[in-house]
């Protein structure tokens, strides 16, 4: 689970796989691996008979490393970290932070398996993921993964809200390289639980993960926006940036730069939701599932000086907030 803690001792984190279900898909994934590597290697052995023994040593290396080494990689990176093992399991490798792996992280973990699964016949795979609180091998510490459950009950699986509409689109310059896994992780965590929070601890959570954030990206929050909604829209931001590199534009044009505000931000909890439930890719959407929008507030609560009541825009009658719940700055 992850270490952040509320003030209401609620812990908000992502659900690790098992032992017993890592390793059952590490079986079945090296069955199918040494099974292929076992035909490929008879059938080039016959085809190439007629070479020295130099020649056949150097082709059997490469084979090695091709086979099991390369074709672990390769399939974890096309279906964004599900190999047969893990889809038979209900599994899926992603991110500290909830989202889907890249080439690179792929590759940090299947150059670190040569050592704790193949050469160790898995045991030091093992010890690691015992000894880890989230039960992350030596390979997933060094790629910034994990492993987690996809299979989780409807009512578990929570959504990230969606930001005002009138600050979608609004961070798409920022520069978000800098940004750590588990502050992202931190963040996520927080916009899918604001609302089981006391609405102090939560205004004084949202604004230390705000300033976290504005100092790593070097870019103040626009005035007047409330600290919750700032993240939701940065982290809607970043999500449509993932979908772009692991979908395509064709999936990822609820970012912010067209269509109406409702479906925009309505697609954007839909790809939260499937980062947080480990979808490969988003789907239809339940709408049952999708949590209602937040009244983001312009100031802290209980503090006198301040107004409690939400934002409204010019256009907004004093007694009647948005439909949304969101309302822009003065």
């Amino acid at each position: 689970m992850s270490a952040l803690v509320t003030g209401d001792a609620v812990v908000l984190g992502l659900r690790p796989a098992r032992l017993p279900s890592r390793a059952l898909a590490l079986l079945i994934d090296m069955v199918v691996a040494w099974a292929a590597y076992l035909i490929v290697s008879f059938a080039l052995l016959l085809a190439t008979a007629s070479l020295d023994d130099a020649a056949q040593a150097a082709i059997a290396v490469a084979l090695f490393v091709l086979v099991l080494v390369g074709a672990p990689i390769a399939v974890e990176t096309l279906t964004h970290g599900r190999s047969l093992g893990k889809l038979a399991c209900g599994l899926r490798v992603v991110r500290d932070d909830g989202g889907p792996i890249r080439f690179r992280h792929a590759l940090v973990r299947g150059a670190m398996g040569v050592v704790e699964i193949l050469l160790t016949f898995g045991v030091v795979a093992c010890i690691a993921s015992l000894v880890s609180e989230r039960g992350r091998r030596i390979g997933d510490v060094f790629a910034g993964t994990l492993v987690v459950r996809e299979r989780v009950p409807a009512g578990r699986a929570a959504a990230v809200p969606p930001p005002p509409p009138w600050l979608m689109g609004r961070f798409s310059g920022l520069d978000l390289s800098a940004v750590p896994d588990a502050l992202w992780l931190a963040i996520r965590q927080y916009l899918t639980r604001m609302g089981q929070l006391d609405a102090q601890v939560s205004w004084e959570m949202a604004a230390r993960l705000a300033d976290d954030l504005m100092a790593r990206t070097g870019a103040p929050a626009p005035q007047g926006v409330p600290p919750a909604a700032y993240l939701a829209a940065v982290m809607a931001e970043r999500q449509a940036r993932d979908a772009r590199r692991a979908f395509g534009a064709a999936h990822a044009s609820w970012g912010g730069r067209g269509g109406s505000a409702a479906g925009v931000g309505t697609s954007a909890t839909a790809m939260g939701g499937a980062a947080a439930a480990g979808h490969a890719a988003p789907g239809p959407v339940d709408e049952a599932r999708i949590p209602a929008a937040p009244t983001w507030t312009a100031a802290p609560p209980h503090t006198a000086s301040a107004p409690s009541a939400p934002l409204t825009g010019p256009e907004s009658e004093p007694d009647s907030p948005p439909a949304t719940g969101f309302a822009p700055p003065a």
